[in-house]
C-alpha cells in the first residue's frame, strides 16, 4: 500500500491533469457531452497504455542504450523539474508545445485528438515516463509490480474523472482557481524531481 500510494501520488502529481482541462475543454468545446465523454476515455485509455508499457519496457531500454539506473533518474529528475517550473510559473502549455503555431494549426485540422496531443505530450509525457522506467528499476518483485500497475490505473481513472468533468471543473475554478491548484501541483513535482536528482547524485559518490 505505501508503494501503492507513492506511485500514485508522484504519477498524478507529474501528469496534473487539472493543468490539461483549459486545453480540453478548448480542444472539445464544438464537441457534443457523448463525444467529449468518449474522448475522454479514448484519451485515458491511450495514456494508462503508454505508462504500462513505459514501466515494463524500462529494464529493455536502458539495457539496449547502456543508460544507468542514476544518469536515468538525473535526466528525469530534470525534466521533471522543469515541468514543475513550468506549471508553477503558468507556462505549462507553452512547455509542452501547445502554443507552437504548426501545433495550432494542425489542430484545427485534427479530427481526433485523444492520441496527440492530450495523451502525448500533455499527460503522458517524458517526465511520467522517465518516472516509470525509474520505478521499473526500483521495484523488481512481483507483489511491487502489482502495486505499481494498480497505482498507474488509479491515476488513469481518476484522469478520466477530472476530463469527462472538465467543462464543469473549469466553470466552477475558472482560470484563475485552475491556475492556482497547477501551482501548487508544479511545487510538488519540483521537490520530487529534486529528490530525484539528489538521491543519485548521493549513490554516485557512494559507488
Amino acid at each position: 500500500m505505501d508503494i501503492f500510494l507513492y506511485v500514485f501520488a508522484a504519477l498524478f502529481s507529474v501528469i496534473n491533469p487539472l493543468g490539461t482541462v483549459p486545453v480540453f475543454v478548448g480542444l472539445t468545446s464544438d464537441e457534443s457531452i457523448s463525444e467529449r465523454n468518449k474522448t475522454s476515455f479514448l484519451t485515458t485509455l491511450n495514456v494508462v497504455v503508454i505508462l504500462i508499457i513505459s514501466f515494463f519496457a524500462g529494464t529493455y531500454l536502458l539495457a539496449f542504450f547502456g543508460i544507468s539506473l542514476n544518469a536515468l533518474r538525473i535526466a528525469g529528475g530534470m525534466i521533471i523539474v522543469t515541468s514543475g517550473f513550468a506549471l508553477l510559473t503558468g507556462t505549462f502549455s507553452k512547455h509542452k508545445g501547445m502554443k507552437n503555431k504548426k501545433v495550432q494549426k494542425d489542430l484545427d485540422k485534427r479530427e481526433k485528438f485523444s492520441l496527440t496531443p492530450l495523451a502525448i505530450p500533455m499527460l503522458a509525457g517524458p517526465g511520467s515516463i522517465s518516472l516509470l522506467i525509474t520505478f521499473n528499476q526500483e521495484y523488481q518483485k512481483w507483489s511491487a509490480i502489482l502495486w505499481v500497475v494498480l497505482a498507474v490505473l488509479a491515476v488513469g481513472l481518476a484522469t478520466y474523472i477530472i476530463l469527462r468533468s472538465s467543462h464543469y471543473i473549469s466553470k466552477f475554478l475558472g482560470a484563475s482557481g485552475i491556475n492556482a491548484i497547477s501551482r501548487i501541483v508544479g511545487f510538488i513535482v519540483i521537490s520530487i524531481g529534486v529528490e530525484y536528482i539528489s538521491a543519485a547524485v548521493i549513490s554516485i559518490f557512494k559507488i
